[in-house]
């Protein structure tokens, strides 16, 4: 168990729980050290992960080590119960987010359920709230014998304590001395009692939240994910995986807008103490197309309606404006700064708030976002009138920028190249816009479109694969590999069976796998500085699983997807990367990516009919 003044949890050692407009991390030692209040992207008012406990947390752990620690999420849910075990007794704390709060006005809370469950155990309570990613020191006061309230700048939290048998102590009405927690004390509890701790946000000129009856907040809040739970169609033989990672899926959307973030975090690593931390809290049009196809295999249309629509609203403008990610509701100004005082997760500095790379060209979100627009138009969801018109635009933009070189996939800062799948996603977006049109005879000019489309593919076939090694190239006269060419045959580009598909397989299978799974690129490949190794990237080992599917390899598939998910932790969550000689996780966490992956190649090894996909 993590040290309680140490350090900050393994990545895999946290789980989530959320609301659907925000989102929090709790350790296996009972700490919630992450949590961003009151949207994904706001300021962290718990930001231990990133730095120490003096950074903000909430801690409820047995006084004592505990002996034995178990963990899961109530059947269908996200609402997490930790058991300890301790010499004296054991005691369950039962954590979550409640959703009854309407998309249009959320009321952010937390609430810490604790109940006793033989003998008596005592607890160390900490709470230490600090705003602006763990800058900012509250001002203290009371609101009663059981409540508190902190307060500073356009922030307020009120923590309210609710039990016949425990309550908390005497509060501070006055600042909390720097370097230490806001409260600090020892519970104890007798098996059948309970106290509910609820932490709940507002602005700073607004009321205090009202109270909340933690009780009903709970059953209903249960209540709303196995509702949401039992839509899911999908019945098959990785039924629990898949439905862990749908459910993450909806905790990662921010209900107001239908808006998915890749990660609710921010900065933490691609490698242990390196450079590669960035800030995941926003929506990338690259997981348009795979997150429509994931919520619409499940049953779940009306997510993936919410998800077209704000990928449609925020993409609307000038074409030549558009960016590769957005803000929860659209926003288009992402600047990246540095919290230099925050040092970082286990030391990874800087930490960063903001992505610098939403101001980059990646010539492959064409592709996604053209695809996903057919395959929600093919899928029956409703679509303005403007769509077409504004998928037509986005063509006219490709067709004028197609042939010129870009950051690629993998967001690199070293300068601009002619990125193989870059160019490969540039004929997906012609073809999914020729097939619309044909489909639905709306009004184009297919005659260009199709040259276009075919001197694309031979473009690609000619200066992206290299004949003396048999493979696809990560760019055009590049002697090095990549996995996002895993996605060729998945997009439709060349058949699995094409000898140049089955050589990039055979090549990347021999040259980024360790352990069984795959590593972007070699890191040494990079031009922009951040030097070291990094881990495998999990999306791209479940994409190797559709590959293996598509040429027909279905034992070695099944076999690898088997180890995939053997990697997820304890609750069934991945991260973004995994480092197979550490066995830890990497990355900001959990990665919506990562599940979206699981979720397509699950579908493919339990036989769901294949489709056409990016």
């Amino acid at each position: 168990m993590t040290d309680p003044a140490g350090a900050p949890a393994a990545i895999e050692d946290y789980a989530l729980i959320g609301d659907c407009v925000s989102a929090a991390l709790v350790s296996r030692a009972g700490s919630i050290d992450w949590l961003c209040w009151p949207r994904f992207d706001s300021p962290a008012c718990f930001a231990a992960l990133l730095g120490t406990p003096t950074h903000g947390r909430w801690l409820i752990r047995p006084q004592s080590a505990a002996g034995r620690v178990q963990r899961f999420y109530h059947p269908g849910t996200l609402v997490l119960e930790t058991v300890f075990h301790t010499e004296t007794g054991s005691v369950a704390v039962i954590d979550f987010m409640p959703v009854s709060g309407s998309p249009d006005s959320p009321r952010p809370a937390l609430i810490r359920c604790v109940e006793g469950r033989s003998g008596r155990v005592a607890l160390r309570f900490e709470l230490a709230l600090r705003f602006d990613y763990g800058r900012t020191l509250p001002w203290i006061s009371a609101l009663g014998p059981a409540a508190l309230r902190a307060i500073a700048g356009p922030d307020q939290v009120v923590l309210r304590a609710v039990s016949d048998t425990a309550g908390l102590a005497s509060l501070p009405d006055t600042p909390a001395p720097p370097g230490g927690p806001d409260l600090c004390q020892t519970i104890e509890i007798e098996a059948g009692e309970t106290v509910a701790f609820v932490l709940a946000h507002a602005a700073s000129h607004a009321p205090p939240p009202p109270p909340l009856d933690a009780v009903a907040e709970r059953a209903a809040t249960e209540r709303f994910w196995q509702d949401w739970s039992a839509r899911c169609t999908y019945r098959g033989a990785f039924a629990e995986p898949v439905l862990r990672s749908l459910i993450t899926l909806k905790a990662l959307t921010y209900a107001p807008t239908g808006g998915i973030v890749a990660a609710p975090t921010t900065s933490l690593p691609e490698q242990f103490g390196g450079r590669r931390n960035w800030d995941y809290r926003y929506c990338w049009l690259r997981d348009a197309t795979l997150t429509l196809q994931a919520l619409m295999d499940a049953g779940y249309f009306a997510e993936a309606q919410a998800w077209r629509d704000w990928l449609q609203r925020s993409i609307a403008g000038s074409p030549e404006q558009v960016q590769i990610m957005y803000g929860l509701a659209g926003e288009r100004r992402l600047d990246e700064w540095e919290a230099s005082w925050l040092p970082g997760y286990q030391g990874a500095r800087p930490v960063r708030i903001g992505n610098a790379a939403a101001g980059q060209v990646q010539l492959d979100i064409f592709g996604e976002v053209i695809s996903a627009l057919q395959h929600a138009r093919f899928s029956g969801l409703a679509a303005p009138r403007s769509a077409w018109s504004l998928e037509m635009a986005l063509i006219g933009q490709l067709e004028r920028i197609w042939d010129q070189p870009d950051e690629g996939l993998w967001e690199m800062r070293g300068g601009r190249r002619h990125f193989t799948f870059s160019k490969v996603m540039a004929w997906v977006a012609l073809d999914r816009a020729i097939r619309s049109a044909e489909r639905d005879g709306l009004e184009a000019p297919l005659d260009r479109w199709r040259a276009l489309a075919r001197h694309i593919h031979a473009t690609v076939c000619a200066q992206g694969f290299d004949a003396t090694r048999g493979s696809f190239m990560q760019s055009f006269g590049s002697s090095e590999l990549d996995a996002s060419l895993l996605r060729i045959p998945l997009t439709g580009f060349l058949p699995a069976e094409d000898p140049r598909v089955r050589g990039t397989l055979a090549a990347i299978e021999r040259e980024l796998m360790v352990d069984g799974l795959v590593r972007r690129y070699r890191t040494e490949a990079r031009a922009d500085g951040l030097d070291g190794e990094e881990g495998a990237f999990l999306a791209c080992s479940f994409w190797r699983v559709e590959a293996l599917m598509l040429d027909g390899r279905r034992e070695e598939a099944a076999a690898a997807l088997a180890h995939m998910l053997s990697l997820r932790n304890d609750v069934g969550l991945l991260a973004e990367e995994y480092d197979p000689k550490t066995r830890r996780h990497l990355g900001n966490f959990p990665q919506g990516f990562s599940h979206l992956a699981l979720v397509r190649a699950a579908l493919a090894v339990d036989g769901v009919p294949d489709r056409i996909t990016t």
